[in-house]
């Protein structure tokens, strides 16, 4: 996302209102007629009053009141069906700004998750989306209750020009008072959604990482962690509870004293003999049907201060920065799967020489676990390195668009989530290649023969009802369906047993046989199995071999792979 097309908080409501003009246009029509039909009811008891009662003729009451029951049917129905409209408006803009942050999260450049929790992307997604969207369920009614003050403004006219302008001339200025005393109500919003987006990812995150915080005994840490991010947001919460109080009062204070004023105005006409009995009652009835359309502003204000707060953390969201820029360079079509690194610099690794021959399995081990954090964010174009390349089949990654990077490349994170659905429908999800034996080659097979409908058994959401180990298998079995022409598997086996290990190195390697696999790990079943092992020391190559040869000659190598 570049300066220039730079996305405004009022670009985001522009286009939620704009995406759904034609309901919302409906909404306004009929919620107009709704208030414009409020706004006549006194108007047509009036004329009941001046024209049936006083003349004492039936026939005439008769009339108005079937006049008047018509008004009632037509706003009754307006009101339905504008309100239907609204919703639909407000429903559908919130999921069109939610599928937006969603490609803005998942494209595949990244840059959202920087500095960012998840739980604050998806408060974000949620939340935030949905209070912008309110903006086109309030819109219609905001324009209402002004059609309801002009009606009214029309209605007092014809009984009273002074009654009429003070309606007239009075509104303009109470609606831009309801604006500044928004302006509070907003800032609170704000930092009430951004607290309670960062509760709710702090919240995820420890959820996440249950059973370590467990495994280590920091749950003391982990509530104290989570008690204090509550309580700031508990606070931001009051905080804008009292704006929301505060701005609620003040406008209906001075709603309330706009509406005597009209009334105290209308009485002294009728004592002074200038409007009839009728016209009020009409007057008195019009000063008690504006109290709604000043409530309605307040409420629309109050909805459209908390939607610009939203709609300006939306735009931050779809401005964050590509974590990685595009690129026009093509990779081979079949890839061959040589990779190489030349001097790559990135975090922890310090001017890397690796090459991978096509079809070799070849397994990395690293005395430090950043660094092959760092080394897979570069294999699969997470990231650019600050210096050096990293090349498949000679063409730099950095000139190849991260999508056709990773239909090349596949990097499967050792931390991989299982998706709500059946355990097939995860083995087989994005499979573009050979499938069969993948769930043997993963001993997979053994998870699917312990559960009650085997591979149709569903999984609940990220794997929850399966073990750890269980999990890892079938998450690994997803990785080898790619068939990616270019693997790379970070600590596939972690929590399985030692006998399950050394049939899934065998199964990798015997499957993957002719496709380039790199394998980033330090157990040794898996090593055992490779073509050739290279051990990653202050980020460079420091051996080179196999696995046995390594572990007889190299200290540093067994204190890796053996502790």
């Amino acid at each position: 996302m570049t300066t220039a097309a730079a996305i405004t908080g009022r670009d985001v409501l522009r286009s939620a209102v704009a995406g759904q003009r034609r309901p919302v246009v409906l909404a306004s029509v009929l919620a107009a007629t709704h208030q414009g039909g409020e706004a006549l009811v006194p108007v047509v008891i009036g004329v009941v009053i001046d024209r049936a009662v006083a003349d004492s003729s039936v026939l005439t009451l008769l009339l108005w009141l079937g006049v008047l029951g018509v008004v009632f049917l037509v706003l009754s129905s307006s009101y339905r069906f504008g309100a239907r409209a609204a919703e639909r408006a407000s429903e559908l803009a919130a999921q069109d700004l939610r599928l937006r942050i969603s490609r803005r999260v998942l494209h595949p450049r990244g840059g959202t998750e920087t500095g960012a929790l998840a739980g604050e992307l998806a408060s974000i997604g949620t939340s935030d989306a949905r209070r912008v969207g309110m903006v086109d369920a309030m819109l219609p009614f905001g324009f209402a209750a002004l059609s309801g003050l002009v009606v009214s403004a029309i209605a007092l006219l014809r009984m009273s020009v002074p009654l009429g302008l003070l309606v007239l001339l009075g509104t303009p200025p109470l609606l831009f008072l309801a604006h500044l005393i928004g302006k509070p109500l907003e800032r609170r919003s704000e930092v009430e959604q951004e607290r309670a987006a960062h509760a709710s990812g702090v919240a995820t995150d420890l959820v996440a990482g249950l059973r370590v915080l467990k495994g280590i005994g920091a749950e003391p840490a982990a509530v104290a962690r989570y008690r204090r991010t509550s309580q700031d947001s508990l606070l931001a919460t009051v905080k804008a509870a009292r704006a929301q109080a505060w701005h609620n009062g003040a406008l209906l204070a001075l709603t309330g004293i706009f509406i005597a004023l009209v009334a105290l105005v209308g009485g002294n006409l009728a004592a002074d003999g200038e409007i009839t009995v009728g016209d009020l009652v009409a007057a008195v009835g019009l000063a008690q049907f504006l109290q709604a359309p000043f409530s309605i502003f307040a409420m629309v204000n109050g909805q459209l201060a908390q939607g610009r707060a939203s709609a300006a953390r939306v735009a931050a969201v779809l401005n964050a920065p590509l974590a990685v820029p595009g690129g026009d360079a093509a990779l081979p079509s079949p890839a061959g799967g040589r990779v190489e690194l030349s001097g790559v610099t990135h975090g922890k690794l310090r001017g890397l020489d690796l090459a991978v021959p096509p079809g070799q399995l070849l397994g990395v081990v690293t005395t430090d676990p950043a660094t092959a954090t760092d080394l897979l964010d570069c294999l699969g174009r997470f990231t650019d390195p600050a210096a050096g390349t990293v090349r498949v089949d000679a063409t730099d990654l950095s000139t190849v668009d991260p999508d056709r990077v990773r239909e090349v490349v596949l990097v499967a994170a050792h931390d991989a989530d299982l998706f709500e659905g059946t355990l097939e429908e995860n083995v087989r999800a994005g499979a573009t290649g050979r499938s069969e034996g993948v769930l043997s080659a993963a001993a997979a097979d053994e998870v699917a023969s312990t559960l009650p409908a085997g591979t149709a058994t569903a999984v609940t959401e990220r794997g929850r009802s399966l073990s750890g180990g269980q999990r890892q298998r079938v998450a690994l079995a997803r990785a080898l369906a790619k068939d990616a022409p270019v693997l790379v598997l970070h600590d596939p086996t972690t929590a399985v047993d030692t006998v399950t290990e050394a049939r899934i190195a065998d199964g990798v390697a015997r499957l993957r046989r002719g496709r380039t696999t790199i394998v980033v790990t330090t157990s040794p079943a898996l090593l055992a199995a490779t073509d050739r092992v290279v051990l990653l020391a202050d980020g460079r190559v420091v051996a080179e071999g196999e696995h046995a040869g390594l572990v007889r000659e190299r200290a540093d190598y067994r204190a890796a792979v053996l502790s």
